[in-house]
């Protein structure tokens, strides 16, 4: 694996490709001056999930919403809630081997558009603390360290500042169809000076030894005291939006229909009145049920000897009822 600490090049139109391959200057060529400060890596990381040609995926084990819980995974978000410096496991799987050399890379990114040119990095508290930093590898600055493996780098791009860490990647061993990588996350959500209550996505990426990328999965990701509690709120939050969002599109549906249909309803009406003559009947269980459709009944034939005008100055005034409301 790369030993250097910044990000690789990721473009096939490096300098040593072009010295190559290449007999002659192109003549839409910018001068080197233009691009020699250029960073290697996009100033900002894609987001998009990506398979690639070995079907990389990440996935979690089952989790809790416990409050005992220092980790859990919401299928339904799409969401990561875990303890600050607490172990997280994820889970790697490819379909077929990747080349020779191929890393793991994990980089945190801010998820609104507003942020996502800033670069996610511990608070100042945390970074400077003792605690959680003695006896580290991993720089104090970096969000996001690797437990219990020793070949674990740890990169910043030179130009861009990103951070991230990078470990090897390893196939699963016999019996299993996942590799496991077990992450830490090194500061609150909500610290100030930090990520201060700015939503955050984990990019995980397969890539090659100079830096191609393989495969990519995101996740957003909450580090949080109370896991399983903060997961089971925003889960019970967005359902009730759900419910809410469905009714209001409904209701929404409704009243236009109402409103444009309610000339031709009542020309249809008028019709019924001189043409239909035959009588129904409805057979009702329960007193109560009974004596509030025969209120019904009588109300709409009263209707058909009211002037139509009367109807609408009623309506009016109900309507007026339910604004002041």
């Amino acid at each position: 694996m790369d030993q250097n600490n910044g990000s690789t090049s990721t473009s096939p139109y490096n300098n040593e490709h072009a010295q190559n391959n290449v007999t002659a200057p192109s003549p839409y060529a910018q001068p080197s001056s233009t691009f020699e400060a250029l960073s290697p890596s996009p100033a900002i990381p894609s987001n998009t999930d990506y398979a690639g040609p070995h079907t990389f995926d990440v996935s979690f084990q089952q989790s809790s919403t416990a409050k005992s819980a220092t980790w859990t995974y919401s299928t339904e978000l799409k969401k990561l809630y875990c303890q600050i410096a607490k172990t997280c496991p994820i889970q790697i799987k490819v379909l077929t081997s990747p080349p020779q050399g191929a890393v793991i890379r994990a980089m945190p990114v801010y998820k609104k558009a507003e942020h996502v040119t800033e670069v996610v990095k511990r608070c100042p508290n945390h970074e400077l603390s003792r605690e959680f930093n003695d006896g580290q590898i991993a720089p104090p600055s970096h969000l996001i360290r690797v437990e219990g493996n020793s070949h674990a780098q740890y990169a910043e791009d030179s130009i861009t500042g990103r951070q991230s860490v990078l470990v090897p990647y390893e196939p699963p061993q016999v019996g299993t169809e996942f590799t496991t990588i077990l992450y830490n996350f090194m500061c609150n959500s909500s610290c100030v000076g930090g990520m201060n209550r700015r939503p955050i996505l984990i990019i995980v990426t397969l890539e090659t030894r100079d830096g191609q990328v393989l495969g990519r999965r995101c996740f957003e990701a909450r580090i949080c005291a109370c896991p399983g509690r903060d997961r089971k709120a925003d889960e019970d939050s967005i359902r009730k939006q759900h419910v809410s969002d469905g009714t209001k599109s409904s209701e929404g549906t409704k009243h236009p229909f109402r409103q444009a249909s309610h000339l031709s309803q009542m020309s249809s009406i008028k019709k019924r009145r001189s043409t239909d003559e035959e009588v129904f009947c409805l057979p009702i269980k329960g007193r109560e049920i009974y004596e509030i459709l025969v209120k019904i009944k009588e109300s709409l034939e009263l209707m058909q000897f009211l002037p139509q005008h009367t109807i609408e100055s009623y309506r009016q005034q109900q309507q007026n009822l339910l604004q002041k409301q």
